[in-house]
């Protein structure tokens, strides 16, 4: 018998002339090297502008055309071919089976390949001076279309929401990525002192990927997106309790800052850190944020652009906020709207859908642009994948007039910061299918982003566990720079 099968691990710490003690301290001094390098991005040759040493970095490999995102995120995914993508050849042949050659090879989450052809619900007409075509259903946006870049030629890997959710915010179809908003605030940190460099708002449901959506994955945690409430207090339990001053809070924090300024230095734990900004962060938000959510400052002509309501939770007071954090310095703002799963009646879903977010999402254009702002604010819109052409019907699951999953197609729209007006890119084939012209990746879609806001996506990397890791991943992709003005 082979002699080092016998060597039990008590053996070979008894023996290998090392010790316990001395591997234990070369293991804590790696991990302390290890996670310094990971707080770094990487490359002497990169072109990176070095950035502070401390949390709040600022740095950019070019000048940018944006300072800050608004990221209206439509999860549950609008149905581009109500909205958008007009496509008079579906109407021609509704009810009719699709083509087999169009659909060869494809997977469905809820129907059969060779299910009929749904034509639009809606009347399309163009808007503007750029002559966009847009569903009746989008009134407001008709009236900005001449602000907007709408991208027809999107498409996504993920048919399912979930990882076509993660995949976009996250650049990974599975959890434990940083979002987008952590890699800005950790590439470029944050104009404000009293609020935090990415927040979150989500009205009309849960989310299919759920809280990874906003984590920072493996950057430190003072990244993390953070969430804000529409109404009442915008992150529960920052309020003092009642007679508990501020004095008392600030001695309070200065303790625990001591302490844990302390550990730091023993163990160089970022997360150390990460608790402390957050102590410090909590301690100022208490006095910004309740100014921050008083939508009485505004004007009643402004509520009304908006269709916001003071006290009430809804999509338009969410952009209204958005455009308030904006103007505070928050770097990334995430408002999520869910509801667009039509998998039923499509038209009714669409109807209530649009009902809630179109003058909102106008208005914000329209609000910024007045207050100067649209030029180096990038505004999106859209979902994690499209809707289907193909009808989907199930008796068994109560279903009927509505779309499935699609993710070779869809469309977003995009708006200042760098970004054309007036323009549309891209196109897809006679029944809306496939893309035919200007082909654009989710990772494509993301380096254009990092690209407004001065950075290169094949630079921004961060070594974790022994990889260069980076937004949009290891393939090749591009900016798409047909978008920038």
């Amino acid at each position: 018998m082979n002699q080092n099968r016998l060597t039990t691990r008590r053996h070979f710490f008894q023996d290998c002339g090392v010790g316990v003690g001395k591997i234990a301290l070369a293991s804590l001094m790696a991990g302390g090297f290890q996670a310094a390098l990971g707080r770094r991005v990487l490359g002497a040759n990169s072109g990176w502008i070095a950035p502070n040493d401390d949390e709040s970095r600022v740095g950019a490999h070019f000048a940018p055309t944006a300072k800050r995102v608004i990221y209206l995120f439509m999860a549950g995914a609008p149905s581009q071919l109500d909205l958008f993508d007009y496509k008079p050849k579906l109407a021609e042949l509704e009810g009719q089976p699709i083509p087999p050659s169009v659909i060869a090879g494809q997977r469905y989450a809820f129907i059969q390949p060779d299910a009929a052809v749904l034509g639009p619900r809606f009347k399309f007409s163009r808007h503007g001076k750029c002559g966009a075509e847009l569903s009746e259903k989008l009134p407001w946006l008709a009236k900005v279309v001449d602000e907007i870049s709408i991208l027809k030629s999107c498409t996504t890997n993920q048919f399912n929401h979930a990882p076509a959710q993660l995949l976009f915010n996250t650049g990974s179809q599975v959890p434990g990525r940083p979002s987008m908003g952590s890699w800005l605030s950790y590439g470029l940190g944050c104009e404000a002192d009293d609020l935090p460099a990415f927040v979150v708002m989500n009205t009309g449901g849960s989310l299919s990927g759920g809280a990874s959506m906003w984590s920072s994955g493996f950057l430190p945690g003072t990244h993390q997106g953070v969430p804000f409430r529409s109404t009442g207090d915008p992150i529960l339990h920052v309020a003092n309790p009642e007679g508990y001053d501020r004095r008392a809070q600030r001695d309070s924090i200065d303790i625990i800052r001591s302490l844990n300024q302390q550990r730091l230095d023993v163990i160089h734990d970022p997360e150390i850190q990460t608790r402390i900004n957050a102590y410090e962060m909590a301690f100022r938000m208490q006095s910004r944020a309740p100014e921050l959510m008083d939508l009485s400052q505004e004007t009643q002509a402004t509520m009304d652009l908006y269709g916001a309501k003071t006290g009430q939770s809804s999509f338009a007071n969410n952009c209204l906020l958005a455009r308030r954090l904006a103007e505070r310095g928050v770097r990334f703002i995430q408002v999520y709207h869910s509801g667009w799963d039509h998998h039923s009646n499509v038209e009714k879903g669409l109807t209530n859908e649009c009902l809630q977010t179109d003058q909102a999402s106008a208005a914000l254009l329209m609000d910024l642009k007045q207050r100067g702002m649209l030029d180096d604010t990038l505004v999106i819109w859209g979902g994690e994948f499209g809707r289907t052409p193909m009808v989907e019907a199930s008796v068994a699951l109560g279903r009927s007039q509505g779309r499935d999953h699609h993710p070779q197609a869809f469309t977003m729209w995009f708006a200042g910061g760098g970004i054309k007006r007036g323009f549309t890119l891209g196109a897809t084939d006679e029944l809306g299918f496939n893309v035919t012209q200007n082909k654009s990746h989710v990772h494509d879609v993301q380096a254009t982003i990092l690209r407004c806001l001065g950075l290169d996506h094949t630079k921004l990397s961060v070594n974790f566990n022994g990889l260069d890791v980076r937004l949009t991943g290891v393939e090749e992709h591009n900016v798409i720079a047909e978008l920038l003005s």
